[in-house]
């Protein structure tokens, strides 16, 4: 709330320099692309078939996901590298092998009514949502899976035709190495490096880095301000903004010219 309150302050105070300096009214401002965090997290239990419907049914334009790989090398659509806080099983992701983490219930954590939700398979993901609505993937914690990177654009390719001009791909990652390599796999699929707030901003060398291989530069909402929304623009990137979880935010955000809303309630928008 107060993170929302602040921003709002930041807004009003630098909207004339924001106006005459973009040349263009808010209200002529594009909207944001309404992007639903592991589906609708705040409703459902996260990166489920249940979650992500419910994001469906709210209207959004792109998933958010997160992928990791199991024992036997099979991709799988989860946030943690362990089970532990989404699924009634402990371990890592890495020692279950793709039947095993399956057979684990994704959905009583959340509300005993979504019990029997149950962890998908990216194939699986790929099958039923590629083509109904854009997908943002993001490589969770890719140096402890060697190959992730090939075995994502592996399935990717399968299904390229789907992926049309109207429904497209965005894939993210905090490990940049993990990025370059898979734009070096395919390079038509556009980048976005998250940055956490770590109180030292994004500087100019970073940002120069990131043009040879990302069109996205995705800050978390803590970082968020007008002139660090100017600042991405001017040197062209594209900016998707992690992740509101209330109405406040949202509406502090739906002030600043972005390009993506991250929400755990795609509703709010």
């Amino acid at each position: 709330m107060r993170y929302a309150v602040r921003l709002l302050f930041l807004i009003f105070k630098n909207s004339h320099r924001i106006l005459k300096r973009d040349g263009r009214k808010f209200k002529n401002r594009q909207t944001p692309l309404k992007i639903g965090h592991r589906g609708a997290a705040g409703y459902c239990p996260e990166n489920t078939f249940a979650s992500f419907n419910k994001a469906l049914e709210m209207g959004v334009d792109y998933l958010e996901i997160d992928v990791q790989m199991t024992r036997d090398g099979e991709l799988v659509v989860i946030h943690d590298s362990t089970v532990n806080r989404t699924t009634d099983g402990k371990g890592k992701v890495k020692d279950f092998t793709l039947q095993e983490i399956q057979a684990l219930d994704a959905g009583s954590w959340f509300n005993p009514t979504f019990s029997g939700e149950r962890i998908p398979s990216f194939k699986e993901f790929l099958e039923n949502f590629a083509g109904k609505t854009g997908i943002v993937i993001e490589l969770k914690k890719p140096s402890l899976y060697p190959g992730i990177e090939e075995k994502v654009a592996k399935e990717l390719k399968k299904r390229t035709q789907r992926l049309t001009e109207e429904h497209k791909i965005i894939v993210q990652s905090f490990d940049r190495k993990s990025l370059k390599r898979f734009h070096n796999l395919m390079p038509s699929i556009p980048i976005g490096v998250l940055i956490k707030n770590t109180g030292r901003g994004i500087s100019n060398k970073e940002l120069n880095s990131f043009s040879h291989y990302a069109s996205y530069v995705n800050p978390k909402i803590t970082m968020v301000n007008p002139r660090l929304i100017r600042r991405l623009h001017r040197n062209g990137f594209k900016t998707i903004i992690w992740t509101v979880k209330n109405k406040q935010e949202m509406k502090a955000l739906q002030q600043l010219h972005l390009d993506g809303i991250v929400s755990d309630f795609p509703d709010y928008f």
